[in-house]
């Protein structure tokens, strides 16, 4: 059973920081790109940050220069480091990871999704 677990969201003001952590656990063969989705409330769940395997990264551009995304594979974690944050970044954030696990001589990948944490930006 593989989950995500996220920590690290809160009550911040404008101008504020905020460093988000999603770590992988359970039993799989490797995990593959990795991000962080964001879902305000009326509005669609939208991709914030991707990271590969590799470390290739990609961004939303309301996010460019603000936010940071990196890994720690041997941790199986990813982070979201959050500087200068809007009130317009108000959200429930959402770990994502696509995951590879081996079924006796079958890999099966899939996509898995943390809980949320929700990030408040307000004064």
């Amino acid at each position: 059973q593989v989950q995500l677990v996220e920590s690290g969201g809160g009550l911040v003001q404008p101008g504020g920081s905020l460093r988000l952590s999603c770590a992988a656990s359970g039993s799989f063969f490797r995990i593959n790109a990795m991000g962080w989705y964001r879902q305000a409330p009326g509005k669609q769940r939208e991709l914030v940050a991707g990271i590969t395997s590799g470390g290739s990264t990609n961004y939303a551009d309301s996010v460019k220069g603000r936010f940071t995304i990196s890994r720690d594979n041997a941790k199986n974690t990813t982070y979201l480091q959050m500087n200068s944050l809007k009130p317009e970044d108000t959200a429930v954030y959402y770990c994502n990871a696509a995951i590879t696990t081996k079924l006796g001589i079958f890999y099966q990948n899939d996509d898995y999704w943390g809980q949320g944490t929700q990030v408040t930006v307000s004064s």
